[in-house]
């Protein structure tokens, strides 16, 4: 009888996969399993009422779905460790989403019971939407814990999305979807000066969402200039920019016309004021942001 032949072994060159449990035991790993939990409560039960067919509960139950939906997929990337095969850099990615997330959470938070949630709330439907809500709010807490912990540390620049100045560029890119949601034809054509803050909110969210799309993408290192000075300057004439927007805006949209005494949630007038605050925030965001930029720049330490 001849020898016996051994069984056969994995076919060469095609890599087994593995399992990395550290992607749900870290501490990260734990933030985005609870967030990943209670995005799924949220949704599912205002879904179980069936009444969030508005504009702003659909706005809610599409954060919760998307955060859930690509929470869930970073997750089972990072356990089957499959994550290093896309063509993008990863730790950025989970940055910018992880501060993304924080963001709609933190809003669907504040609009959904602020515009659904009826008063008395005595009965089992308005029970399971202030569950919802709290639900909610805890998820941001999670989201935002998952924020600090992949924080970068001062000095550290090989994840830029991770520094403030990166985690600063997809608040001020997420502000800037936020006025355009408020924006109404029929005001910012009035005048000329309202026009030119449209100008200012959309040219400032193209080039801040440029930059997250190129850093996450690795296509930083294809422009042929000094990228963190660029940045510095950018910062500097975007800050400028909101400047003029915080002072032109309120003028022209709400100087000399009073609050009408009906005025609901879509109301022209609570809209505009809404910009109004929004583009204050900004602003304190872009002169944050060149601060710091400015201090990675000109101010490192030494190694």
């Amino acid at each position: 009888m001849g020898a016996r032949m051994a069984p056969p072994g994995p076919p060469r060159g095609r890599a087994m996969a593995t399992l990395n449990l550290r992607a749900l035991t870290s501490w990260v790993g734990i933030a985005r399993l609870l967030a990943v939990v209670l995005s799924c409560l949220s949704f599912s039960l205002v879904a179980s009422t069936g009444d969030f067919g508005n504009a702003y509960g659909t706005w809610c139950m599409f954060s919760w779905c998307f955060c859930f939906a690509v929470t869930l997929l970073v997750l089972l990337l990072e356990l089957l460790e499959l994550y290093p095969l896309l063509p993008l850099s990863w730790d950025d990615f989970t940055s910018a989403f992880s501060m993304l997330a924080a963001l709609m959470v933190f809003t669907s938070s504040v609009v959904f019971p602020a515009t659904l949630i009826k008063s008395p709330c005595n009965n089992s439907k308005c029970a399971r939407q202030a569950v919802a809500t709290t639900s909610s709010c805890l998820c941001f807490v999670a989201y935002a814990l998952e924020v600090s912990l992949t924080r970068a540390k001062p000095g550290d620049i090989s994840s830029f999305l991770s520094t403030v100045p990166g985690l600063l560029k997809v608040f001020e890119a997420y502000v800037a979807c936020l006025i355009f949601s408020l924006l109404e034809r029929s005001e910012y054509t009035k005048g000329s000066g309202l026009m030119w803050c449209v100008a200012v909110y959309s040219l400032c969210f193209i080039f801040t969402l440029l930059i997250i799309i190129f850093t996450i993408g690795r296509c930083l290192s294809y422009i042929p200039c000094q990228l963190e000075k660029v940045l510095v300057g950018y910062n500097v004439l975007a800050l400028l920019m909101y400047l003029t927007a915080m002072v032109v805006w309120p003028l022209y949209s709400l100087g000399g016309r009073g609050r009408p005494d009906s005025c609901g949630s879509d109301c022209w007038w609570n809209k505009n004021l809404g910009i109004t605050f929004l583009t204050i925030f900004n602003l304190i965001a872009y002169l944050v942001d060149l601060v710091y930029s400015t201090r990675m720049v000109f101010f490192r330490a030494p190694p």
